[in-house]
């Protein structure tokens, strides 16, 4: 019996349908398997993978090496102010409408009103300020040993200790200049000050020296405080671990005795020591002076030699091993003065 037309249409989807399906799956099973066989680049590509790790370096050695070699160490800062500085230094007061002919206001009187706003305190007055007020804030009396870890002297504080000379508390920086430049120093050399007061040069030295290469023999109490009390920790330089020794009588023993320095001076010392004792301490250092290179400046005067006579101070030198060299003066960089410094070296061993 014959099926009716619509029967027959809908029979025939129900059995296309599958088919379609399953020719479409086989087509694609088939593509995907002869995908890589007619693809070429990708053998090549693997090919020429496989030939760079067998036979190329890795790309990162050369890179490493050159990292390795090319490391810097900084320089150390420079020693003298050079012309270059001054000039610079002048367009900057230039510029600023701060540059006169004297260097100075008209007077006293004209310089503290050039502080507009600021009463003009003198150190006894910011003494008693301190003393009396402690500052603008501070902690009461029984916090106060809670907050501070190295308490200062007031007299310290108002830096009374710059006082004690002769000549500008400034005037440190010139006779470091003037040492470091004759002596050749370089930041790993052995320096010893006989007499380094509050660190008026000292100061120049620790900082430009490495640490621990710095020696100190002085005698006075309030010098030391000042130099280990205030101007140490105030400067940031603790960390230079200098070695300063409270002693007299030119007892150098504490410094040990394989030490050899580069340079050894003394300014305006000399001048208060009696010449025996003088003698006693180029005895006891002559040993210690590095052969050669080594140096030992004196400033002002060497009437310890002089007053002698030539023939004799020469002959006194000699038994020490010590050579005279001549006398040096420098000029200040901030005001009118000049030092003026004798050296000596130990020419052979």
């Amino acid at each position: 019996m014959a099926l009716p037309a619509g029967a027959s249409a809908g029979r025939l989807r129900l059995l296309t349908v599958p088919a379609l399906l399953l020719l479409l799956s086989s087509a694609a099973l088939l593509v995907f398997l002869l995908l890589p066989s007619l693809s070429p680049s990708s053998s090549s590509s693997s090919a020429a993978s496989a030939h760079l790790c067998a036979c190329s370096p890795p790309a990162t050695t050369h890179t490493t090496t050159t990292v390795t070699t090319t490391t810097t160490t900084a320089s150390p800062a420079p020693v003298t102010t050079s012309p270059a500085d001054v000039a610079w230094l002048k367009a900057q007061l230039a510029s600023n409408s701060l540059l006169r002919a004297d260097g100075a206001a008209a007077s006293h009187d004209a310089w503290h009103r050039l502080r507009k706003g600021i009463n003009p305190r003198t150190r006894e007055q910011q003494l008693f300020d301190i003393n009396r007020h402690h500052g603008i804030s501070h902690y009461p009396e029984e916090e106060a040993s809670n907050h501070t870890a190295l308490p200062c002297p007031g007299e310290l504080l108002v830096e009374e200790h710059h006082s004690n000379y002769g000549e500008p508390w400034a005037g440190g920086r010139d006779v470091f200049e003037f040492l470091a430049n004759a002596s050749a120093l370089t930041p790993r050399d052995q320096v010893l000050e006989i007499g380094c007061g509050t660190l008026r040069v000292g100061l120049h030295f620790i900082r430009y020296l490495d640490p621990g290469r710095f020696h100190c023999l002085e005698r006075d109490e309030l010098s030391l405080m000042a130099a280990l009390r205030y101007e140490l920790p105030a400067q940031g330089l603790l960390y230079k671990r200098p070695m300063i020794v409270r002693g007299e009588d030119m007892d150098f023993s504490k410094f040990g005795d394989t030490v050899m320095y580069d340079l050894i001076y003394a300014s305006a010392v000399f001048l208060h020591i009696p010449d025996k004792l003088v003698w006693t301490g180029l005895e006891r250092l002559a040993g210690k002076l590095r052969p050669q290179s080594g140096r030992i400046f004196v400033s002002h005067n060497i009437k310890f030699c002089s007053r002698l006579g030539g023939d004799e101070c020469t002959r006194r030198l000699e038994k020490l091993g010590l050579e005279y060299l001549g006398k040096h003066t420098h000029d200040s960089l901030l005001f009118n003065h000049y030092e003026i410094w004798f050296e000596f070296r130990r020419p052979k061993v």
